[in-house]
């Protein structure tokens, strides 16, 4: 089956619901989210209402196609515990960088569960639901079309997991922009850029400088300063050559009984020392 939500945190919602939620209705309601059953949903906080097209069933007294009125309230997690969140959020980093700059970092679950939190839904208590129909069981295969919209619209606003809990993402980056670490990124990010210029040459422009006293024409060839009569040979060592080394003593290629790591050490110390007399 194809996947509903085309991101991580539309996964992760869609997998918290499955872990306590009848799976024979949300497979319902995942066809009623792709065939169009849905005819209006709406987002305000953490509240969540919806229009959704119903199914002709004699058996419960339905001889036209219905209408049934969604409402789904998500539990908010409370100020005070926001603040707790607020405040590890912003001693890392790397989740501070990635949220001010409109990322949700994968581990953002973890600072909520170290405070016994929970972002992404936990239970079926993170629920207050209702809808119009006669199905008794709750969630009713129209709430579970609502959901999988719900994962979807996480696709486009990962933020919205911030919202249905009680805070909005203006509010969020204010506060994580206020801490410490927030300011000095947000220094960076709001730094002017430098102008580029463009070069009008590929190399090193040339500088002049004068020189007091013009060397002679021996001085000028050979230098100040002479060489060195003999070079010290370093002491040898082994083949430094990862490639070399990762294919082993006698790799697939290597028909020759003797290793093939020793034969190239071989050749590297006769290419090492071949015309060392000449210096």
């Amino acid at each position: 089956m194809a996947k509903f939500s085309r991101t991580w945190w539309g996964d992760r919602f869609i997998q918290a619901l499955e872990a306590f939620t009848d799976d024979g209705r949300l497979q319902r309601g995942r066809s009623y989210a792709r065939g169009g059953k849905v005819k209006s949903f709406e987002i305000e906080q953490n509240k969540i209402t919806a229009k959704v097209k119903g199914s002709i069933n004699p058996y419960f007294g339905v001889y036209k196609e219905p209408t049934y009125n969604i409402a789904i309230e998500i539990k908010p997690i409370a100020k005070t515990n926001w603040n707790e969140v607020i405040q590890k959020l912003s001693s890392k980093a790397s989740i501070v960088s990635r949220l001010l700059l409109n990322e949700v970092p994968e581990n953002i679950e973890d600072s909520f569960s170290d405070l016994g939190l929970h972002l992404l839904p936990h239970s079926n208590k993170d629920f207050k639901t209702q809808c119009s129909c006669p199905d008794y069981a709750n969630p009713c295969k129209h709430i579970a079309g609502v959901y999988y919209l719900v994962a979807s619209q996480l696709d486009n606003n990962p933020f919205l997991l911030f919202e249905l809990r009680g805070l909005s993402k203006a509010e969020l980056q204010s506060k994580l922009a206020n801490s410490p670490l927030g300011k000095a990124l947000s220094e960076e990010l709001n730094a002017k850029e430098i102008t580029l210029e463009v070069s009008t040459s590929f190399y090193t422009k040339l500088e002049k400088s004068s020189v007091d006293q013009k060397p002679t024409a021996r001085e000028f060839w050979l230098g100040t300063k002479r060489l060195p009569q003999t070079i010290e040979v370093s002491t040898q060592s082994g083949v430094s050559a990862i490639l070399i080394k990762k294919q082993g003593d006698f790799p697939a290629f290597w028909q020759k009984d003797n290793s093939f790591i020793e034969t190239m050490e071989e050749l590297y110390q006769r290419v090492k020392t071949k015309n060392q007399n000449l210096l």
